[in-house]
């Protein structure tokens, strides 16, 4: 891993034009990873775009950088990408994919099914959040990292650890979140953006999910729905759910927890979180989807009711 991280300082050292991309509906590590790669190259002084299918969430609105988000590739040439926290490539939307104006692909990514597109592959499961490989990539390079681009790497660390709740929360996360405090970020601060800030209507959105609430297999097993017309009463958004799957997740005794979430009147994205007996990347990546060993996820189509018994089964087939 150590000879792809000097590869990669190489490349950087080397090329001069850099467009970082990552995945479509973006979270908290995806932001955070590209924003913090982006500000360091920046600050080293290389032309960088940063790129993304769908915008980055509004709370992340504070994060360095986050305004300058390109929706659109801009039709010019660049030296390297950065493909960040991806999985599998198509996840960056069509227009990434098809455009070829690309010099070399470089794919950082802490996935547990995640494709090696690269040039050069950094993917460690064992890495709390992509933020921690671009916190590597800084550190090889001898560059002390600045308050800018600590906060970013911080916001990816903590939400993709859950607050550090989660059980990717190693010695490493908790090691660099500490150093980027050191930097000079203010851990409350950063919490009372993200956590302390909600608009009103994702709490009615998130009051029509619960109402949904529904357990199966004895227990082991609590779902939730998000429809497009509790989108229509609320008012929210699906930008405003990221989190919702921690609440069945919660339940006493329950082991996977799963969000089903309407995209279209016959489309659903479903997200699956495990507490760490169940691994839900391998029967997700059976479904067309991937993820990691606690968190991971697929879409699928057809009615709710046909989704739900078919991912059903599937799911309580693995807790055997």
């Amino acid at each position: 891993m150590m000879e792809t991280i000097e590869k990669i300082t190489a490349e950087i050292r080397n090329n001069n034009s850099f467009i970082i991309t990552t995945h479509e509906g973006p979270d908290g590590d995806a932001a955070g990873s590209s924003l913090a790669l982006a500000s360091f190259l920046r600050k080293t002084g290389k032309d960088v775009t940063v790129h993304c299918k769908d915008p980055f969430p509004s709370l992340y609105s504070f994060l360095p950088g986050a305004n300058e988000l390109q929706l659109h590739i801009p039709d010019r040439d660049f030296d390297v990408a950065f493909v960040m926290d991806i999985g599998e490539l198509k996840r960056a939307g069509k227009e990434f994919c098809s455009f070829g104006r690309i010099g070399k692909i470089i794919n950082l990514d802490h996935h547990l099914t995640c494709e090696n597109f690269g040039l050069y592959n950094l993917i460690d499961k064992d890495a709390a959040a992509t933020a921690i490989l671009v916190h590597r990539i800084i550190d090889s390079c001898g560059y002390e990292i600045d308050f800018e681009t600590a906060l970013c790497i911080y916001v990816g660390v903590m939400t993709d650890t859950g607050s550090f709740r989660y059980s990717n929360s190693n010695v490493e996360a908790f090691t660099v979140a500490g150093k980027m405090i050191g930097a000079g970020v203010n851990a409350w601060h950063v919490a009372e953006k993200i956590y302390e800030n909600q608009p009103l209507k994702r709490l009615d959105l998130l009051c029509l999910a619960l109402s949904t609430l529904e357990t199966k297999a004895n227990g082991l097993v609590a779902s939730i729905e998000v429809t497009l017309d509790m989108y229509e009463k609320s008012g929210g958004d699906a930008e405003l759910t990221d989190g919702f799957i921690n609440y069945p997740r919660s339940v006493q005794g329950v082991e996977v927890a799963i969000l089903f979430r309407q995209l279209e009147p016959e489309r659903y994205k479903i997200g699956f979180r495990s507490k760490g007996k169940v691994n839900v990347a391998a029967f997700s990546e059976a479904l067309g989807g991937g993820g990691h060993h606690n968190a991971a996820g697929c879409i699928l189509d057809g009615s709710i009711s046909d989704v739900k018994t078919f991912v059903y089964s599937i799911v309580e087939k693995n807790l055997c």
